[in-house]
């Protein structure tokens, strides 16, 4: 009987024991999960950089290329004008911070309507929305306006030469009342509107008042300006070398 309560005893107190010991581990394995982390060598915080702290307007050249839209028209007594797409270079030499000097180069194709003026082809209606080409090469002054690393605003005059050409075959220019093929005086009023993508790289908007002096060699054999609308949007590239 002594033993039976002496081998009770012995299990209820081996059982407390080990009851103990795994509250002491639960309570060990808890605390670890819950404590504190060990401390990390990084705080999770982003760097922020920005793209326009190095934008400075000291550079010496600088090139841009854009698709152009002009409009004009194709003769003096065209009543429908010249929708005309095409491709505007233009490059700038800068001699000081506002003051630089300019070249550009473009060139538009598209289709016009014709006008009958008389003459030995006329009123045959052979030729529907015939092709006109024009290129302006073009030079001048440019000033740079209100400007921050955001954008600018640039404002030019240049002066230049402007050809026109047509493709009314098989009636002539008379016949459809268009000027003849020639390269006359041109000159483009405008600017550009400039947003800085980084130091080097700028998206450009070009909008300008295009003038030129064509004519015709065929009665009354005039000469006219026409004004009329271009724009052309790209980008301009920054070259390294400073002033």
């Amino acid at each position: 009987m002594r033993f039976r309560v002496s081998f009770v005893a012995s299990f209820v107190a081996v059982a407390a024991l080990a009851l103990a010991g795994g509250v002491s581990a639960q309570a060990q394995s808890t605390s670890t999960q819950t404590g504190p982390s060990p401390t990390s060598t990084t705080n999770g915080t982003y760097l922020s950089v920005d793209p326009l702290a190095k934008v400075r307007y000291d550079n010496r050249f600088d090139i841009s290329l854009g698709f152009a839209y002009d409009h004009m028209k194709a003769g003096p007594d065209a009543l429908q004008g010249a929708n005309l797409g095409g491709l505007d270079l233009s490059g700038s030499y800068w001699l000081t911070k506002h003051w630089g000097v300019e070249a550009s180069g473009r060139y538009y194709l598209g289709t016009s309507g014709v006008a009958s003026v008389g003459g030995s082809n006329s009123g045959l209606n052979l030729v529907k929305g015939p092709f006109v080409g024009e290129e302006l090469f073009t030079g001048g002054a440019e000033w740079l306006g209100p400007h921050n690393k955001h954008g600018a605003l640039i404002a030019h005059a240049l002066v230049g030469g402007a050809h026109f050409d047509s493709h009314t075959y098989p009636q002539d220019a008379q016949g459809v009342g268009f000027y003849n093929d020639q390269t006359a005086l041109a000159a483009i009023i405008g600017g550009h509107m400039d947003l800085n993508r980084s130091a080097h790289w700028v998206f450009r908007i070009t909008p300008d008042a295009v003038m030129t002096h064509y004519g015709i060699n065929y009665p009354p054999n005039i000469k006219q300006f026409d004004v009329n609308f271009a724009i052309s949007v790209g980008v301009e590239y920054k070259f390294n070398k400073k002033r």
